[in-house]
């Protein structure tokens, strides 16, 4: 190559064979060592310049070099933005910056604006069990509902997240839809929860248990799970009332915009009128509105939380049915320190 020159080699003359004529040429042309001049005497040019096959292996190393710290500074990123749960033992539930609507209605989830599959089908999911500790009610009369959450081991689950005010959201509801409660129990020491209930009809009633479990890592898992309670008697099914957009509540009007769609995620409105106009809405449970749907049939169960803020004096939340049906709303708000339900029947295609 005409750009490498070797370093020049000094050489003796006297060592050097006589070189053979070339084929073709006569004999006289040979050059007799003694006609050699002494090469030691024309150095060669030396070049400054590498040449092209140790700058490839300088850039062939040098890529290796940048690919491995590249892929050790994205590790370190990934490590740190996709860890799980909470590195804290406290057992706290906080939402992610700039996330206030979601949903804790699949049967295991985090806080997500949209869940898959409906929650409380199930009494076991994701290793917790419900366990009603007696499950039969007089129909009319006080009782007292008593349950724990049991781990694959069987035992007591007794750290549980406080999410939305509360460790423990229970929903009651009878199977045809009438009847809806939402409560709040306590935890005994060993991991007993107990409420004051009356189921105030004959039938079999459908309790959700809503709760997040707070791991010894301090990792969090949110379950929804449902269990059947009964009331003996002559159970009479009511059937759903008419699917409308507004309803009257204990002398407030309400109504909603928006349209729910199979599989998608859409905004869903709450307006709130009292006799003067806009009622003054006060925050329950750290929001100003709680939504549980229900679907006709299966009773699968989403509990939906609002924007943080209202938005025009309304309140906004992002839905998603998980399938077509017939759904029952269920919207909670508070005005003067009491707490209302407005329900609604809601067809979704």
């Amino acid at each position: 190559m005409t750009d490498q020159h070797p370093a020049a080699v000094p050489v003796v003359s006297d060592q050097v064979p006589d070189v053979a004529a070339l084929p073709g040429q006569p004999a006289d042309a040979a050059v007799r060592s003694d006609q050699v001049p002494d090469v030691a005497a024309v150095p060669a040019p030396v070049s400054a310049a590498p040449d092209r096959s140790t700058l490839r292996l300088a850039l062939v190393v040098g890529g290796l070099v940048l690919a491995v710290l590249l892929g050790f500074g994205l590790g370190r990123v990934n490590a740190t933005g996709t860890t799980t749960g909470s590195p804290s033992l406290a057992a706290e539930h906080t939402d992610p910056p700039g996330i206030g609507p979601h949903s804790h209605g699949s049967t295991t989830s985090t806080d997500q604006g949209a869940a898959t599959e409906p929650g409380g089908l199930a009494v076991s999911s994701a290793g917790f069990t419900l366990a009603p500790l007696g499950a039969e009610f007089a129909a009319g009369r006080p009782g007292q509902l008593r349950f724990q959450v049991r781990d694959a081991q069987r035992r007591p689950v007794t750290r549980f997240a406080v999410v939305h005010d509360k460790p423990m959201h229970l929903v009651v509801v009878r199977r045809d839809l009438t009847g809806y409660q939402h409560l709040h129990p306590t935890m005994a020491a060993d991991g007993t929860w107990s409420v004051p209930l009356i189921l105030a009809q004959p039938g079999v009633w459908r309790a959700y248990a809503d709760f997040t479990v707070v791991a010894d890592n301090g990792a969090q898992t949110a379950v929804t799970l449902g269990a059947d309670l009964v009331a003996p008697g002559d159970y009479q099914p009511r059937s759903l009332p008419a699917a409308a957009t507004s309803t009257t509540v204990d002398g407030f009007t309400v109504g909603y915009q928006g349209t729910p769609q199979a599989g998608a995620t859409v905004p869903l409105t709450f307006r709130i009128d009292g006799s003067g106009g806009a009622a003054p809405l006060e925050r329950y449970l750290g929001a100003y509105g709680h939504l549980v749907a229900l679907r006709e049939g299966d009773l699968g169960y989403l509990h939906v939380h609002p924007e943080p803020e209202l938005v025009d004096g309304q309140v906004k939340f992002w839905l998603t049915t998980p399938g077509p049906g017939r759904y029952r709303l269920y919207l909670d708000f508070q005005v003067g320190a009491d707490v209302h339900t407005a329900e609604f029947t809601v067809t979704v295609r």
